[in-house]
């Protein structure tokens, strides 16, 4: 991935286009506890600003491509605007197994992902496939497992699009695949939930399949 574009934007304009169309239309289901999750920036932000370290939660968000970070351990990272707030900004972590991102990413490209929110706040412990654990996010907050799941079962998949196309449907994809579509009459379904436990088993998600590898 071209690093060539890592200055940051405006925040007006990044605003503008980023409220001005909150998401894609045709876009995969972004499935969570046996529901569609819609776009919820302000419920990410909620959780960015007052959960612990390590708090983890399924998520869906839409923004602005910000800035990119140096490549790590077979995953592109790079961060996107959510919110009106400088601050209001989620680093994407995308699993290179799974399909080749556009060479040349540039800040102002929409972003739409779907995956596994993790507050990363401060390093982590030492665990056994991550000896020397994982640096703070400098965004505060990741979103990761943005592919399809190969066991078909357990986690449930996500997606990324950028600029209208689809990305991590499958290992060893070298380019976008399309992907399952949305059903047009439950699109952006906004859900009866309210404050910091919209969603039902909060604190009870299945990670089995992941593995630390998978998110950093």
């Amino acid at each position: 991935m071209s690093l060539s574009g890592s200055s940051c934007l405006g925040l007006g304009a990044i605003a503008v286009a980023l409220f001005a169309s909150p998401s894609f239309a045709g876009v995969p289901e972004c499935p969570a506890y046996g529901r569609d999750l819609p776009v919820d920036n302000s419920q990410v932000l909620h959780w960015k600003r007052t959960t612990p370290n390590q708090f983890r939660e399924r998520a869906h968000v839409s923004g602005v491509l910000l800035r990119l970070f140096p490549d790590r351990n077979g995953h592109e990272h790079f961060e996107i605007q959510i919110g009106s707030q400088p601050g209001d900004t989620i680093e994407v972590v995308y699993n290179q197994e799974f399909g080749a991102l556009p060479e040349r990413l540039v800040p102002g490209m929409a972003v739409e992902a779907c995956g596994d929110y993790i507050t990363a706040t401060a390093p982590t412990q030492p665990t056994p496939t991550a000896p020397n654990g994982y640096p703070a996010s400098p965004s505060g907050a990741i979103i990761h497992w943005l592919h399809a799941n190969p066991r078909g079962r357990g986690h449930d998949p996500g997606f990324v699009i950028i600029d209208q196309v689809l990305f991590g449907q499958m290992i060893g994809q070298s380019g976008p695949r399309r992907g399952r579509i949305r059903d047009s009459r439950r699109e952006r379904a906004l859900f009866d939930f309210a404050g910091a436990d919209r969603y039902p088993g909060k604190g009870d998600y299945d990670h089995s399949w992941e593995t630390d590898n998978d998110w950093r």
